[in-house]
């Protein structure tokens, strides 16, 4: 999408009709004047860090001690069970809020003072923004998970925009 915020809207707006949304146009186009669909993600905050979501997978970043070594972290998925300690230190421990593909799971060690954990969800359609990460822990507050909800909705009609073979 180019040119102008207005015509970024506008563009968005001809989408959501087209794709039969106009509920959600209804809900959030008419309130997207500082909306910006090419920023990043929508994050949520949280005491160790952040964690944010995409269509298509959950993402966690860690902040960790500098200096920190991939060998001081266990991080661990059992079914829908996330457990990260870092240290010696359980800082994740729960069941994550959505369904997820077990075995599509990765963690990585960024500069030793960033732990990032990607969980690829199972549900890709857009349908479902996950209100937390775990069920119960580092839920997003209603502002961070309205503008969620709108980025994955933008995502999922850019996604349906595209021609199958560019997927």
């Amino acid at each position: 999408l180019s040119g102008s915020p207005a015509l970024r809207r506008d563009n968005f707006a001809s989408r959501l009709k087209r794709a039969n949304c106009s509920f959600i146009l209804n809900l959030c186009v008419a309130d997207m004047g500082d909306f910006d669909e090419k920023s990043g993600v929508i994050d949520c905050k949280t005491p160790w860090g952040c964690w944010y979501q995409t269509l298509d997978e959950v993402v966690a970043e860690v902040n960790l001690e500098p200096g920190t070594k991939a060998k001081e972290i266990k991080c661990k998925l059992t079914g829908k069970k996330l457990t990260t300690v870092v240290r010696g230190q359980e800082l994740m421990n729960g069941i994550l809020a959505g369904n997820v593909v077990t075995d599509d799971f990765i963690w990585t060690v960024e500069d030793h003072k960033l732990l990032r954990i990607v969980i690829t969800k199972s549900d890709r359609t857009g349908r479902s923004c996950w209100p937390s990460l775990l069920e119960g822990q580092y839920q997003a507050d209603p502002v961070v998970y309205d503008n969620m909800e709108k980025k994955m909705t933008l995502e999922r009609v850019q996604r349906e925009d595209l021609p199958a073979e560019s997927i």
